[in-house]
This record gives C-alpha cells, sequence and structure tokens, in this order.
C-alpha cells in the first residue's frame, strides 16, 4: 500500500535516475517540474483522506462485521447541540462516539459528563481544533492532545484511547506526534456533510445510500 515512506523514497528514486541521466544527456527542467508536480499532488491526496492510511492507520470502518451494526460518530462537541443529539439517542437506546473538543469541554463539563454517564464513548478531537491544527509542529500537537486527555480523564477518570485529527487531515506531525501519546486513530467512511448540507432529507439520503455493515458514519 501506498504510504509517505515508500512515495518519499519512489520520487527520490526518480530524481537520481534523472540526474544520472542528465549527467549524460541533457534531461530538460520540465521533467524536473513534472515529477515534483506528481508528489505534491500524491501528498495532497494522502494528506487529505484520512481512509488512505497515507501518514497514519487509520480505522474508517470494521470490514470483519456482518451484522446490520453501524458506528454513529459525532465531532467538535460538547456543545448545546450535543444535548439535542444526547435526547434523541437515549430515546431510541442507541450509542455513539463523541469526538471531543477540548476548549468546548471546558466551557460545557456537563455535558461531557453525561455523555459519559448515558454510555458514550468519548474521543479526543484536539485542544483548539485551530485551522491552523495541521501546520502546528510534534511538540505542540502532543501538547494540545495530552490536554485534552486530561480533560477528559478529569471527568470520565480514564484517558481517552481514541482519537480523530481535525478535519480529519494527517501529516507527518501528526503522526509522530501519536507516536508519543500512543492514541488509535478513528476515520470514517460514511459522511453526512451535515456541516455544509442543511436538508435534513438530503442528508439522511446520503447516509442510507451509503450504510454497510461495520461502517463509521460522521
Amino acid at each position: 500500500m501506498l504510504n509517505y515512506q515508500k512515495t518519499n523514497f519512489f520520487f527520490l528514486a526518480i530524481i537520481l535516475i534523472l540526474l544520472a541521466i542528465n549527467f549524460f544527456v541533457p534531461v530538460q527542467w520540465g521533467w524536473f517540474l513534472l515529477v515534483f508536480g506528481i508528489h505534491f499532488v500524491i501528498l495532497f491526496i494522502g494528506s487529505f483522506f484520512i481512509s488512505s492510511n497515507f501518514h497514519i492507520k487509520a480505522y474508517c470502518s470494521n470490514l470483519l462485521e456482518t451484522n446490520k451494526i453501524i458506528a454513529l460518530t459525532f465531532d467538535d462537541g460538547p456543545n448545546e447541540n450535543t444535548v439535542f443529539i444526547l435526547d434523541i439517542l437515549r430515546k431510541h437506546n442507541v450509542k455513539a462516539t463523541f469526538f471531543c473538543v477540548g476548549k468546548n469541554i471546558e466551557k460545557h463539563p456537563e455535558i461531557l459528563k453525561r455523555i459519559i454517564e448515558e454510555g458514550h464513548l468519548v474521543g479526543n478531537h484536539s485542544y483548539s481544533h485551530s485551522n491552523f491544527f495541521d501546520f502546528y509542529r510534534k511538540n505542540r500537537l502532543v501538547a494540545e492532545i495530552q490536554k485534552t486527555d486530561a480533560l477528559i480523564k478529569s471527568i470520565s477518570g480514564m484517558k481517552p484511547q481514541l482519537f480523530r485529527p481535525p478535519y480529519g487531515v494527517t501529516n507527518p506531525s501528526i503522526r509522530r506526534a501519536l507516536e508519543v501519546t500512543k492514541h488509535k486513530v478513528i476515520g470514517w467512511n460514511i459522511r453526512s456533510l451535515d456541516g455544509i448540507l442543511k436538508n435534513e432529507k438530503i442528508i439522511f439520503a446520503r447516509i442510507k445510500d451509503r450504510i454497510a455493515p461495520g461502517g463509521i458514519v460522521l
């Protein structure tokens, strides 16, 4: 499977081959630009599609599941909307996983407490959920993740084992940070796009058409 290390090695080999050829026969610089361009596109796609496992092993579904079971996951809480979600889940006796943001836990610790008391799983979704999260260096990423771990543990009594990177973006710095924190990365294979789509019928149809045993819904 293509990953970050293999990709870099492959394109480095191509560049070295082109340089070797250029020693005997002039190679147009356009070929080098083409190689760098293709390399950049692959790195971009690998970073923005968590299911590619390009930088990090992410669990995006359970392929071994044959029963009609899926996992419901919710990101970015706890917030006021989380309460309505919890009410619906309790009404239908359904459990879910909530990937929580540290700064929101500080604002709504009582909602996180309810999430835990009602038997749902809690995962780490960073502290700040900053738009620049993907540009942070390893040490800052570790600090963000560990700060949120501590907030969750202060209420649940347990350190969360699961992490979902903001926006689902991964890169070498995030990989190195997770090597320190030891979290398992959870992605998804069914995305509702409820943050973009506002028509609940369209959202429901989008999810329903993609449901299969072992799916993870975001």
